[in-house]
């Protein structure tokens, strides 16, 4: 089943649509309102998504695996046709990740990711600081406040990076942990194609619900997240000890 599990989290995780075949270079094409409409889209999918209960995973804690996150973009599919000549409406991103967590004293964890989707000039990092308010007990649910940014790069004709700021609450059973969260993403979306268009920086709010569950020597992840308007889903297999 493990051996399921890890070919189908890869297979998603190299799976692109049709337009991954074509860099973002025709930026400049847009006119503002679809660079504001792309910039929207592409701050909810780049933006940093915990997939991690709100419980902190102590000194000697680590967590690490692959993910995938699935984006709708159907606000900005007639802007990804343009800006990367594939002639095609996108209504879906899907971005790969591999991350990395370590817990630290205090309920204090640290976590970063890399990212790169597969045949454009997209690549992604980010990393984020994490505080455990409250620790999980028998009647009582974990809370805790994060802050965590992202920055897009090997796009020449755009810079991209997020930071937000959320608060999130977990409850563990046994195995399985569910979790809720609302925040506040900050978006700056830098062109530098052509004088025409300007830089967009605005903020969007953020809601998600997840799960995980530790199987022993799997551990699986599976989240919804709302930002602004823009729905993305998300899966992780790894592991959490």
């Amino acid at each position: 089943m493990q051996k399921s599990l890890l070919r189908f989290c890869v297979l998603l995780c190299v799976a692109q649509p049709a337009w991954s075949s074509n860099d973002i270079t025709k930026l400049g094409v847009l006119s503002q309102p679809e660079f504001r409409v792309l910039s929207e889209d592409l701050g909810s999918a780049m933006s940093y998504k915990p997939l991690t209960p709100a419980a902190p995973l102590g000194t000697t804690g680590f967590d690490m695996g692959v993910e995938v996150t699935q984006t709708n973009t159907t606000k900005s599919s007639q802007s990804w046709s343009k800006i990367t000549g594939g002639g095609k409406a996108v209504t879906d991103l899907n971005v790969p990740k591999l991350s990395v967590a370590k817990g630290l004293p205090f309920g204090i964890d640290i976590a970063a990711f890399y990212s790169k989707i597969p045949t454009t000039n997209i690549s992604l990092y980010g990393g984020e600081l994490s505080y455990a308010i409250l620790q999980s007990g028998p009647a009582q649910p974990a809370v805790a406040i994060r802050g965590a940014f992202t920055k897009m790069a090997g796009v020449s004709q755009l810079a991209l990076n997020t930071r937000s700021l959320d608060l999130s609450a977990s409850q563990g059973f046994r195995l399985f942990t569910p979790y809720v969260g609302i925040g506040r993403v900050w978006v700056n979306s830098t062109p530098s194609a052509g004088p025409v268009l300007q830089n967009e920086s605005f903020t969007q709010g953020k809601v998600f619900v997840g799960a995980n569950m530790n199987l022993i020597f799997t551990n699986m992840a599976a989240e919804w997240d709302k930002t602004g308007s823009v729905r993305s889903v998300s899966l992780k297999l790894g592991f959490r000890f």
